[in-house]
């Protein structure tokens, strides 16, 4: 049984469970509230709320997500009053002297932090705004100021937008929530970049995804639970095509619903998963739906609700209820809906789910002989302008007109209106990035284009500056340049040029300097052990080959980048 109260005019959940107390502090902000020149501001906030030092242990943490940013504890009950006490404390007085060693951490953070095809499915159904900026590096941040972060705080981190969930008995003594006072915000309105669904892309991947968008409602997530099962037992347990199978359930506080499936499989079984996921989705389309799989999920559902500790688990889902202004039933209420799900209402959802769905497809694969439509990957209508022809002997002109810039190839046509422009990257040496709110991006590399000089000025001109990200600069190398010797009519990179590149950026010295280290390595370890002197001097060689490893791998990493 869950029970309502309030701590401080913060509305308070409380549900008993046994074993230490825990408690959430939860508020209706995250990525989907931010623009892209600010992306990132919202996890910031959230690093120096933790920051001060002395308080967060490891079992207090924060998490961002789309539309939810929560503070979460464990422990004795003094250890969490105090933790949620000092978040509240530095969300009043935010400790901006570790604002740059902050950024530093989060910029780390996102180099270590693997792909997700959630990510890159929410990019193209929704672009570059609201629910598709979680797939976008957090560019924003050396653009955030501190009293950014105080005008986001006092918007978005206020008693009347923070729901407490508490799992334990009571109100730990010593808590104090000390927030200023603001308004509920809801959910931003989702926007689409899709012209028609169903649709499927391909993003480079090795995995196989889809979502979908549904309306939120106990059937629905019945179905995610038989599509889980669908996928686990077809893909891995009789075809053996895919590593891992998996489906997720989760509601956007809007009315609605994302439904995420995926599978990953190695290459030489890509098309073999891809054609076993899609009869899947067909068959249950079309209504073939294993009973036993209704009431197995059905069962596992049902007992999840009345198990000692279904509502203390039940506590972060009803807070998020309580935030957005949704329903919020009872534990008894949902197995009493639980226990009238039909397999005709796991086939409704089936068929709204597969109408709306946006499926992600293996690199090089297709799926529009399943009935999906590809998503557009370019613009729909060329700029006009000024045309710049390619130096580089490549086959794509750069248009700059006063409304806009684009490119435009045989195989390409992509533009960017300035007044649809949701971001501009710009780099001391004149590269600017434009980014529509469709996604669709354009990359000015003046230096590559004939009489492209004056044309970032112009663009700076024309582009709002509150847009403007400003980037680190490049490395001398990094800066493309057309190869003076290229025949002007030949498409394609040289191989010249490329191995140019490679050379400028110090692979061949990093190499040879990591093959030299590794070779003094072998030689001093094996007299190591005799010889206290060579096993200093092996030791620290051994270190040195570590360090260039590292730095070798990464060159090669970026110069494959720009290289692509």
């Amino acid at each position: 049984m869950i029970r309502y109260t309030e701590v401080d005019g913060v509305p308070t959940l409380i549900a008993p469970t046994p074993g230490p107390l825990r408690a959430g502090l939860m508020f209706r902000v995250g990525r989907a509230d931010e623009t892209l020149p600010r992306a990132g501001i919202t996890h910031l906030l959230a690093h120096l709320a933790l920051a001060p030092p002395g308080r967060a242990g490891c079992h207090d943490d924060g998490t961002t997500s789309p539309v939810r940013t929560s503070f979460h504890s464990q422990g004795p009950d003094q250890d969490v009053a105090a933790f949620l006490t000092g978040v509240c404390a530095a969300l009043r007085d935010l400790p901006t002297r570790r604002l740059e060693t902050e950024k530093e951490i989060l910029r780390t953070e996102y180099g270590s932090r693997p792909a997700h095809p959630a990510g890159s499915l929410a990019l193209w159904r929704h672009g570059a705004r609201d629910h598709g900026l979680a797939a976008y590096p957090e560019w924003g941040l050396s653009m955030i100021t501190a009293d950014d972060l105080r005008a986001w705080a006092a918007r978005y981190f206020t008693r009347d937008n923070a729901v407490l969930w508490i799992g334990g008995r009571d109100v730990p003594a010593g808590l104090t929530l000390d927030l200023p006072g603001g308004e509920r915000r809801p959910v931003p309105a989702a926007s689409s970049a899709l012209p028609v669904t169903p649709a499927y892309f391909s993003d480079g991947a090795h995995a196989v995804a889809l979502d979908a968008v549904v309306r939120r409602r106990t059937a629905a997530a019945v179905f995610t639970g038989v599509l889980e099962r669908e996928l686990f037992r077809g893909l891995r347990q009789e075809g053996d095509y895919a590593s891992a199978a998996a489906a997720d359930y989760e509601p956007r506080g809007d009315g609605y619903a994302v439904i995420t499936a995926s599978a990953d499989a190695l290459p030489e079984k890509q098309d073999a998963m891809l054609g076993g996921f899609v009869d899947i989705l067909a068959a249950l389309r079309v209504g073939r739906i294993r009973p036993a799989d209704v009431d197995a999920v059905v069962a596992e559902r049902t007992h999840a609700l009345t198990d000692a500790e279904g509502s203390a688990a039940r506590l972060p889902s009803v807070a998020f209820s309580v935030l957005t202004g949704e329903p919020r039933p009872s534990a008894e209420e949902l197995t009493a809906e639980l226990g009238q799900v039909t397999i005709a209402d796991v086939h409704e959802v089936a068929v709204e789910a597969l109408d709306a769905a946006l499926l992600m497809v293996p690199d090089g694969r297709h799926a529009d002989w399943a009935g999906f439509t590809e998503a557009p990957t370019g613009s729909g209508e060329a700029m006009t302008g000024r045309t710049h022809r390619c130096l580089d002997g490549v086959d794509v002109q750069l248009v700059a007109g006063p409304e806009g810039v684009g490119l435009i190839g045989a195989h390409q046509r992509e533009s960017v209106r300035f007044a649809e422009c949701v971001a501009l990257l710009a780099w001391p040496d004149g590269r600017r990035l434009l980014i529509g709110a469709d996604a669709v991006s354009v990359t000015v590399e003046p230096t590559l284009y004939a009489g492209a000089a004056a044309i970032p000025s112009a663009i700076d001109a024309a582009v709002p500056a509150h847009l403007r990200i400003e980037m680190p600069a490049r490395e001398p190398w990094a800066i493309p340049r057309p190869d003076p010797k290229r025949h002007r009519g030949t498409a394609g990179p040289r191989a010249g040029s490329r191995l140019r590149v490679w050379k400028d950026a110090g692979v061949t010295r990093l190499a040879l300097l990591l093959a030299l280290s590794a070779a003094v390595t072998a030689l001093l370890l094996p007299n190591a052990v005799a010889d206290s002197g060579n096993w200093v001097v092996a030791l620290v060689a051994l270190v040195v080959s570590g360090v260039l490893a590292r730095a070798l791998i990464r060159r090669i990493r970026l110069v494959r980048r720009l290289l692509q």
